[in-house]
């Protein structure tokens, strides 16, 4: 058996390792003397590998298409992600796959985003915590991911070319911290660089990223790979730490490197660095030790409605509207009930194993009406009064919405969050002539809903994979007991984003000028209504929090605390726990989600919850001193149904970190210091007779004026500069 080395490497001619170091017919790696390539494939969602998998452009086998991640992200449950991931792992492994492309683990900065779908969240920790479970999942059947897209790919238009322009702390604290979770815990076979540029720097040729984050800081040991077609200088790209161009340019890549390592512009070295990671990967998931475990695609279909029954969200349910009634005469209206939008577009779709529609998944007796057509946007007068004729002789109406495929997809952005008018139109229609109806959404992001106020009952599918008509009705029959949540804000207006006035105006530059207020965070700094908050989502049951306890220990924090099931039926909660910094001298958002859960309980059951909070659940990310700082100081614990649900709140001292004033000096002013004072600095300050001095102040009456003032300037309240000078020598000795 061939050992895979630094040695080995050596050994193969210059020609070889050129080959190593750019893909092959699209979706292989190159074969080279002692070692056989290895297939890789789209699967976000379910496997895409190619009919031939040497075409770039094929059909694609047959798989079982699992619900998008813009719905798993909503089921807040890592043990089933990590079970969607060994569900994925399996069936690529009996396909002789060895990496996996996905997850993809984007943030969603705005709802225009064409590719939302094919993401987790607006929330890194919720995104991370997805990923996480993912990657671990896959990876325990022996195939690899490749996790993507490294880093600030949030829009599709100009993709290839526009700069993500981000400061740096929003950039750690938002856009790299679900990254940086997946790759300490998780430990992906691969990274997939993106498209773009970041901070002018096209980010295959990134340095600092590739190289200085990710591996010298975070310790990352796997291989970067290009997204197809990212690599617009090889060399520069390989010197940057990228080891894998992806599909790579044929024999022109090869004599690229070949070129630039005769001319001295690439040392071999570095080549051969990268053509090790390539050998290792294709020696790790090329060649499984072990046969492939048994795979069933009717068993990953069940599977998909239960992870799809898992995340579904009820957004709303006015007076038990829903679950409907068994006796009730109902209407199905809608287009997408018989052609249901359940897959996301792009490197996301999957040739489907069985499509179950919500029609043919719907009861015996319910009657079905197409209502609108999803290839226009105009109303067909024949088919809204059909419609209109049975919502009037129905007692229950259920409409299906949503998004066309036309409308979002890999490659664009959205121009709007609005449904097509032919749709919007007829449900206010319908509403006017039967006021139950029960709206089902099939989209792949946030959608503005002007007919919320008057529609009793919403359901959000997102895009619910292969058993979307299944999983569908076990919801809306109150089969399953809903218990998805929010993993994204829905806003009133697409205006109301933060993202609003600039997202996707520069062809050339997209600023992220809100920073580290995006999502939730922004909304609620406003204090700005929305149409759902995230975390949002209803259950057919009621649950109730009690006994919040907070304890300090060595290491971390431990928040405690009963969560029981008033109502009448098991169900489902996520609880969420938010951390408020009123600590940090610096902007900080108004909460964070910094821990959830997920429980199951019977009606009248009792759980005690315990969880823990680290350090980094405390802290954020200091760009002058270039790390992670967790400030001693007032903080509060909320926990709750949704970030603006809170149930229980309390406020505690922590004091595992450090002092938030940081180096003194002459520009630290006096309240600064008085506000932070420890006893050690008390006792310099007493030490120098100058506690009388300092306590009048900040006394209630000259406290306004003197709080205000710097320490240098002292001077001018009959404080001599050597005293000053002394004064902020020894503040400055202490540890």
């Amino acid at each position: 058996m061939t050992k895979v080395d630094l040695n080995f490497v050596e050994g193969l001619t210059l020609e070889e390792r050129a080959d190593l170091v750019s893909g092959t017919d699209f979706w292989f790696t190159a074969k080279v003397s002692g070692m056989d390539p290895m297939l890789m494939t789209d699967g976000p969602s379910g496997l895409r590998k190619q009919v031939n998998v040497h075409s770039a452009m094929d059909q694609s086998i047959e798989a079982v298409c699992f619900p998008c991640s813009a719905l798993t992200a909503s089921s807040f449950d890592d043990q089933m992600l990590e079970k969607l991931g060994e569900q994925l792992g399996t069936a690529a492994r009996a396909e002789k796959i060895g990496v996996l492309l996905g997850p993809g683990v984007n943030i969603k900065r705005s709802p225009l985003a064409g590719r939302n779908f094919e993401y987790f969240s607006e929330d890194p920790l919720l995104a991370g915590r997805m990923g996480t479970a993912y990657v671990k999942g896959v990876q325990s059947t022996g195939v690899g991911v490749s996790v993507k897209h490294f880093a600030t790919n949030n829009r599709e238009d100009q993709r290839f070319t526009n700069s993500s322009d981000v400061d740096e702390r929003t950039l750690r604290e938002i856009y790299l911290a679900q990254f940086e979770r997946i790759v300490k815990q998780a430990h992906p076979a691969t990274i997939m660089c993106s498209y773009n540029k970041l901070n002018g720097v096209q980010v295959s040729q990134n340095q600092r990223l590739l190289t200085n984050i990710l591996r010298d800081e975070w310790g990352y040991q796997g291989l970067v790979m290009s997204d197809w077609g990212a690599v617009v200088d090889h060399t520069a790209a390989i010197k940057a730490g990228l080891d894998l161009e992806m599909p790579g340019k044929g024999d022109a890549s090869k004599e690229e490197i070949i070129q630039a390592v005769k001319e001295g512009r690439l040392q071999e070295s570095t080549l051969n660095r990268s053509a090790l990671r390539v050998l290792e990967m294709a020696e790790r998931y090329g060649h499984p030790k072990t046969p492939a475990p048994a795979y069933d695609m009717e068993t990953q279909h069940e599977f998909a409605r239960q992870l799809a029954d898992d995340s579904i969200v009820l957004l709303k349910n006015e007076n038990q509207e829903l679950p409907l009634s068994d006796s009730a005469k109902l209407a199905v209206i809608g287009e997408l009930a018989q052609k249901p939008r359940f897959e996301g577009g792009g490197s996301s779709h999957v040739n489907a194993h069985r499509v179950v529609t919500p029609k043919k998944a719907m009861p015996a007796h319910a009657v079905y009406a197409q209502g609108y057509r999803l290839d226009s946007d105009q109303a067909d007068e024949q088919l809204t009064k059909a419609a209109m004729e049975l919502a009037k002789n129905s007692d229950q109406v259920v409409f299906f919405a949503g998004f066309p495929e036309a409308m979002e997809s890999e490659g664009f952005d959205k121009h709007s969050i609005s449904l097509p008018a032919n749709q919007n139109k007829l449900l206010e229609q319908l509403l006017t002539v039967n006021p139950h109806v029960v709206v089902v959404l099939q989209n792949g992001s946030a959608v503005e809903m002007p007919w919320e106020p008057k529609t009793p009952a919403i359901v959000e599918t997102y895009l619910a994979g292969e058993a979307v008509g299944e999983a569908t009705w076990d919801i809306l029959s109150g089969q399953v007991n809903p218990s998805g949540k929010l993993s994204e804000t829905f806003p009133k207006r697409l205006a109301d984003n933060p993202t609003y006035p600039t997202f996707g105006k520069d062809r050339r530059h997209e600023v992220y000028r809100e920073g580290i207020l995006m999502g939730y965070r922004y909304y609620d700094a406003k204090q700005l209504a929305v149409r759902f908050p995230f975390g949002h989502g209803l259950s057919y049951t009621t649950f109730a929090y009690q006994n919040l306890t907070i304890s300090e220990n060595s290491d971390d924090v431990t928040v405690s605390f009963d969560l029981e099931n008033t109502g009448s039926q098991a169900g489902k909660e996520v609880a969420q726990v938010y951390v408020a910094n009123h600590a940090s001298q610096t902007i900080m958002p108004i909460d964070e989600l910094r821990d959830f859960v997920k429980v199951e309980l019977q009606p009248g059951e009792t759980k005690h919850l315990t969880l823990k909070l680290s350090r980094r659940a405390f802290a954020w990310y200091n760009s002058e001193t270039e790390t992670w700082e967790a400030d001693n100081g007032q903080y509060e614990i909320l926990v709750g149904s949704s970030s603006r649900d809170i149930r229980l709140r309390q406020e505690f001292e922590l004091t595992i970190g450090t002092n938030p004033l940081g180096k003194i000096t002459g520009e630290t002013y006096v309240g600064e210091l008085m506000e932070n004072a420890d006893e050690r600095i008390k006792q310099i300050i007493a030490e120098m007779g100058l506690t009388a001095t300092f306590d009048k102040f900040m006394s209630p009456e000259l406290a306004p004026i003197f709080a205000n003032i710097p320490l240098r300037s002292l001077t001018m309240a009959d404080i001599d500069a050597e005293t000053v000078h002394e004064l902020l020598q020894k503040l400055n000795e202490l540890d």
